[in-house]
């Protein structure tokens, strides 16, 4: 059994996006090379946990932390299981294997402060196209806590702006309905029209471009993130993914469901936005100190 059926499995079957499963693959394709390096041509699927241990130390000692390492060894057991399930191995040579410890990832989310300044960094009126583009992503994120990948996949055809509705395509292909907020229509407005005067010959269905008039790429929407997100913050970690969890914890802060939060960020179980909450508990907690009655005797 080949890798690239693997990845059909995961592409078709599983429906992981494309980048995903260049990542499986690349872990696959990261121990096939220490194999016939170190093991002359050993095959994946009948390695023993011996030779993939061996693998895991020299992953350490070539400066891997443990997080990704624990994230190397995910890809291999999804491709053990498949072969598993398939009939082509009879026993998973990671069944037994466990994480590294790893410490717990934070991520400090940007305080309504920042995120208000952020947004009045633009000006009212005469931007360029670029720039409205910028400030649409930066609105975008903020406004409804999706992915980077599902904004890049955006499409002109997605957009209902008589109902106030975005429509996304999220993990597994899996379709959800979001509501946009009433001050980033006029925004979304004021972007398609200036699109359409700088590119009237586009056929691109995509909403977002770049300035060249292709679709909006990974690399050039982190570059936009960080690029404004250092006007408003020291924090060091600025990414689209700050704002999506910068989302969440506002959205919660203010009173709103967990059930509800879960359905807009896509996930799958409500264990995945429970990771939110501890920016909202700490949020309480103040505003506990400061109104209950017992906390001022």
């Amino acid at each position: 059994m080949s890798p690239e059926a693997f990845s059909k499995y995961l592409a078709f079957e599983r429906q992981y996006s494309d980048h995903t499963v260049k990542a499986y693959l690349r872990d696959l394709r990261s121990l096939e090379s220490y194999c016939n390096l170190e093991h002359g041509d050993a095959s994946l699927n009948t390695l023993p946990y011996t030779i993939i241990r061996s693998w895991i130390i020299s992953c350490l000692e070539g400066g891997c932390s443990n997080r990704t390492v624990n994230r190397k060894v995910a890809s291999l057991k999804a491709y053990y299981k498949f072969l598993l399930r398939k009939g082509y191995i009879e026993s998973n040579p990671l069944a037994g294997h466990r994480p590294l410890k790893t410490d717990r990832k934070v991520e400090v989310p940007f305080s309504q402060e920042e995120m208000r300044k952020l947004l009045a960094t633009w000006p009212a009126e005469g931007s360029d196209f670029e720039t409205l583009r910028d400030r649409l992503v930066v609105e975008l994120f903020y406004s409804t806590g999706i992915r980077r990948a599902e904004l890049i996949g955006i499409g002109l055809s997605d957009l209902d702006l008589e109902s106030g509705t975005l429509r996304v395509l999220g993990k597994r292909k899996k379709e959800r309905i979001l509501p946009l907020v009433r001050e980033v229509t006029p925004h979304i407005e004021e972007y398609l029209r200036v699109r359409t005067e700088n590119f009237p010959d586009s056929e691109s269905p995509y909403l977002l471009l770049s300035g060249s008039g292709n679709k909006i790429y990974e690399t050039l929407v982190y570059r936009i993130i960080t690029k404004y997100l250092s006007k408003v913050s020291e924090k060091v970690k600025r990414s689209p993914h700050i704002l999506r969890h910068t989302f969440a914890t506002h959205m919660l802060n203010q009173g709103a469901d967990m059930n509800a939060v879960k359905e807009l960020l896509g996930h799958a179980s409500l264990a995945s936005t429970q990771v939110y909450t501890h920016n909202s508990i700490a949020e309480l907690k103040k505003v506990h100190l400061e109104a209950h009655p017992r906390n001022k005797e």
